[in-house]
Parts: C-alpha cells; sequence; structure tokens
C-alpha cells in the first residue's frame, strides 16, 4: 500500500481540531511517553502545549545530544536552473513569472560548485526548477558525473520521477532525495498549482517512496509553511514520516521545516508560522523522531537560527544563493526570458542587462534569504554554541 492510501485514510482534521482543546496535563503526559504516537503529537503541538515550551524544550535538547551529539552538519544549494513548466503561485520560479531565467552549462556547474568546495562545503544539495526542454534526465546525469568525485555527497531537489529515470541518477553518485509536498491539504494544493505536471497531487506524494526504490540513502520531506494551516501540515509530515520508517526503512528520513518567503510575483502567505510555533514544532519533531535529521535553511534569520541549534536542528544550510551562478556569477551572459518553453533574448540596451557585479548572476532567485551570513561566520557562531560543524555528510566509499 503507498502513503497516498494510508494518507486518505488518517483523521488528520480531527486530530486538528483535539489539539485545540488540549489540556496542560496532556501535554505533559505525551511530553513524557517513550513513543509518541500522532495523537501525542497533535497535544506536543497544541495551544496549551505553548505554555510548557520551555519543558518540551529541555527534553528535545537531552534527546538530540543524546542521539547526534553536539554536531551540526552544514550544506550549501547549487542551483542548475531557474527554468520551470509549472504554474505555483508561491514560487518564484513559477511558468508565468516574467523572471530572468538561465541554465548552467555543465562547466558553469563545476565552477559554481568548486567555488562552494573552497568554502570548506563537501555536502551538495542540487537544486532546479522542473522543465524537461532545460533540465532533462541526461543534464541531470551529466552534473552529477562532473561533480561525484569530488563531492562525498550529493541530493537532488528536483521535478519528481519515476522510479526508473531515478535508478541512472544514483548509479551516478546521488544518494539523497529532498521533496517538498508544499502542502498536504487537497484543496489548497490544487489552488496554488494551476498548470503543469505538478497538479498531480499524489504523484509528488508519492515520489519519496519511488525514490528509495531506485536506491537513494537519504529521503527528505516537508510542507512549505505558510500555505495551510501548520498543525495540519505538520500531523502529515509525522505521518509520512512514520509511514517513511516504517517502509522505506534502509533510507535516512530528514524533515526539513521552510517558511515561505518573499519571491517574485509578491505571494503572500495564506497562513502564519510564528517564531514561536516554529520553536514548538522543532521540538514536537524531536520528541516523536529522535533519530530523524531536522533541516534548517537560510529562509530562517541568524538569530533565531542561532536559537534553534540546541532543541533539536542537525544540518542547516549556510552562505545560501537561491539563483543559478549565485556564486561565482556564471551564466551571466546568457539571461533571457522564456515564454512557453522559449528563450527571449534580452536587448543589450535594456534596463534589465545592467552590469552584474563580481560574483554575482542578474538571474532571478527563488525567494529571498534571511540568514545573509557566510559560512565561515555559520560555522564560528556553531563552534561558539557549543558544537560542532560537520561540512562531510557521507563518503561513497563506505559504501563500495
Amino acid at each position: 500500500m503507498s502513503f497516498t492510501a494510508e494518507f486518505n485514510s488518517l483523521p488528520l482534521e480531527a486530530l486538528v481540531k483535539k489539539s485545540l482543546s488540549t489540556s496542560a496535563s496532556a501535554v505533559r503526559e505525551a511530553a513524557a511517553r517513550s513513543q509518541i504516537s500522532l495523537a501525542d503529537f497533535a497535544a506536543l503541538i497544541s495551544p496549551a502545549a505553548s505554555e510548557s515550551l520551555e519543558l518540551i524544550g529541555r527534553r528535545a535538547h537531552l534527546m538530540t545530544q543524546q542521539r547526534f551529539g553536539k554536531v551540526i552538519r552544514l550544506f550549501a544549494p547549487l542551483y542548475l536552473s531557474n527554468e520551470c513548466i509549472n504554474n505555483c503561485s508561491y514560487c518564484g520560479f513559477s511558468r508565468d513569472n516574467p523572471i530572468l531565467r538561465v541554465t548552467l552549462s555543465l562547466e558553469e556547474v563545476k565552477r559554481e560548485a568548486a567555488a562552494l568546495k573552497e568554502q570548506g562545503f563537501r555536502n551538495l544539495l542540487l537544486v532546479a526548477g522542473e522543465h524537461p526542454k532545460f533540465v532533462s534526465n541526461g543534464y541531470m546525469l551529466e552534473c552529477i558525473q562532473a561533480l561525484h568525485s569530488e563531492w562525498p555527497s550529493i541530493s537532488l531537489e528536483v521535478g519528481p520521477l519515476d522510479t526508473e529515470e531515478y535508478r541512472p541518477l544514483v548509479a551516478a553518485g546521488a544518494d539523497g532525495l529532498v521533496v517538498y509536498q508544499e502542502t498536504y491539504d487537497r484543496a489548497v494544493y490544487a489552488e496554488m498549482h494551476t498548470a503543469g505536471p505538478k497538479r498531480n497531487f499524489d504523484w509528488r506524494l508519492e515520489t519519496p517512496e519511488r525514490a528509495y526504490a531506485a536506491g537513494f540513502r537519504r529521503l527528505g520531506i516537508s510542507p512549505l509553511y505558510g500555505l495551510a494551516d501548520w498543525r495540519y501540515e505538520a500531523l502529515s509530515v509525522a505521518a509520512h514520516t512514520e509511514y517513511l520508517l516504517r517502509n522505506c526503512w534502509k533510507a535516512a528520513v530528514t524533515i526539513s521545516l521552510p517558511r515561505l518567503r518573499p519571491c517574485a510575483g509578491e505571494f503572500q502567505p495564506l497562513t502564519h508560522l510564528s517564531d514561536r510555533d516554529l520553536v514548538q514544532l522543532v521540538c514536537a519533531f524531536r520528541l516523536m523522531f529522535p533519530d530523524v535529521g531536522l533541516v534548517l535553511s537560510t529562509r530562517e534569520p541568524a538569530r533565531l537560527r542561532n536559537g534553534l541549534i540546541p532543541l533539536g536542528i542537525t544540518m542547516m544550510s549556510a552562505g545560501a544563493r537561491t539563483e543559478p551562478g549565485g556564486y561565482t556569477g556564471a551564466g551571466k551572459n546568457k539571461i533571457h526570458h522564456t515564454e512557453r518553453g522559449v528563450i527571449k533574448e534580452i536587448a543589450s540596451g535594456s534596463s534589465e542587462w545592467a552590469p552584474v557585479p563580481a560574483r554575482a548572476t542578474n538571474a532571478t532567485g527563488q525567494f529571498q534569504i534571511a540568514d545573509e551570513r557566510p559560512p565561515h561566520e555559520v560555522a564560528e557562531q556553531i563552534r561558539h554554541l557549543g558544537y560542532e560543524p560537520v561540512w562531510k555528510d557521507w563518503d561513497a566509499a563506505l559504501t563500495a
């Protein structure tokens, strides 16, 4: 049975409703249990649990140190292309946004990766919009093959594929796959995705299972907080994580905690997840999933990221750029508009074709980052907090 079938039978709305009337004593009982159910998780993300945040935070802190030690793994996203065939209302790469686009050549990808390696990274996340004309399977395969010898760990965040399409990417050296469901609320999902293959909710929901069958050893999932009720989203991803731990048990599972950020198109969040809610959510995930990695990106401001480290975060991005060529300016001479898959050159005298600063590109980013500290500053802050920044997540030689 796929997760879709199980997901359709879950009483998630009832759990959300129950969460809103949870008592303080029920929160304490849930936090004390060694094995936490979905109902307990609902109590831990309830309004009542917000009043017991110090208690929950202490337990989450101890549990994280017991299971992960005092280590924070660092990674960097490398954006290959901002071309996309989908219309997603909340995304800067959305097909109908008149943004400046580019797809990096293989040599440009290698140049961007070399710049990240020079900063210390050995754990890379390749990111691209979903457009088969520009980001084909062959293109992804060439990128992985070109980078694998220099990068011990390569993960992908690209358009969902079927199992047989994933297999050659795994064989080439990709070991992790990240896929945001965006929202687990079917009605909101349909409203947000107005065109393109991403409209298929179930196909996206089952992506981690197909990736696991193809041999990926790490699976990352998450909603994008700001589209639907955050407690419903959190319960959904908790249920999804439970399913993956039972059925894809050879793979490590990670949960990301992204909140919507400003982007091209000026989409405004439909719902709100406050900083305090995010702290509560990190603690609740840690108590329910002691051995699951929790990932925090540069979507969040520096001060909040620093404060979340002791409460359950195990992996962070640093110094991130969300546009292709953002680290070196690679691809800046090929910037263009795209209309219905056709490249439209930009006139050399237009205001859009402004001089490009060193180590920057004119291509439009997916969203605005909040933590703009360079990687070495993030690493130094991690050390200051008593933790060890780890740049290398995995080495394929261990399973050769």
